[in-house]
């Protein structure tokens, strides 16, 4: 496990309307602060990422389909540096994965649907300064391969 990385399973509530499942909430240990909420699609096969961000902690939450979540911990002073973490959060698995800054990530959308995949990051997006680093999802910065592996 990644030092400062934490997994909060999630619980559906369903009845013959339908369900709810509570994300995050302010009065818990996870929380940091409210940024902002966004969802983002991601479509089978494909990887979104990496990237990392200098101040802003995220909190992933899948909740259609599945998506391979890497984390890759490049931090100077961090007792987890060079671990990588991989998790499928989904409904198989729901999860909320908080990580903290520093701490690079992506994902990939696995099975036979797009996966929707909820943010609340702990700071709002600014154009003008991205709280953003990118890197090249395939090349050499994070020693990570994204290929299928069976069995």
């Amino acid at each position: 496990m990644i030092h400062g990385v934490i997994l909060k399973p999630l619980t559906a509530h369903a009845d013959e309307r339908g369900w709810l499942m509570e994300l995050l909430r302010a009065d818990e240990p996870v929380f940091r602060r409210f940024g902002q909420v966004y969802v983002t699609a991601v479509y089978p096969g494909v990887v979104k990422g990496w990237h990392m961000h200098r101040r802003q902690w995220d909190h992933f939450a899948v909740v259609r389909g599945t998506v391979k979540m890497v984390l890759y911990d490049r931090r100077e002073d961090s007792p987890t540096r060079g671990e990588v973490l991989e998790l499928f959060p989904g409904r198989q698995q729901p999860l909320l994965v908080a990580i903290p800054p520093l701490v690079v990530h992506g994902f990939k959308g696995v099975g036979t649907e797009e996966a929707l995949v909820v943010n609340i990051p702990s700071e709002p997006y600014a154009a003008s300064d991205p709280d953003e680093i990118r890197f090249d999802p395939h090349g050499k910065d994070v020693p990570y391969d994204w290929s299928r592996r069976d069995g």
